[in-house]
């Protein structure tokens, strides 16, 4: 445990940080297993998965959570997977 008031802060800051970058990143994870049970069930709905899944890929890029080839690459195969 840090002694120094600043160091104090910074574990505090990235603890916050740290559950805020779970809640992304299970959120598109969630997104994409649903549109993927939706794809093998041939669902009338997967567009409507799949707009949703890119969304929160796009958001938890725009947030750091992941980096933007891992985006690209997640987005790609999704896309692969809608026009199988």
């Amino acid at each position: 445990m840090p002694n120094i008031k600043s160091a104090k802060k910074r574990v505090k800051i990235i603890e916050t940080k740290t559950a805020q970058n779970r809640v992304a990143k299970k959120a598109y994870k969630e997104a994409v297993k649903a549109f993927e049970a939706a794809v093998a069930e041939n669902s009338k709905d997967k567009d409507e998965l799949y707009t949703k899944a890119v969304s929160l890929v796009d958001k938890a890029w725009s947030k750091g959570v992941l980096a933007k080839n891992t985006a690209s690459r997640k987005k790609a195969s999704l896309a692969k997977l809608l026009n199988k």
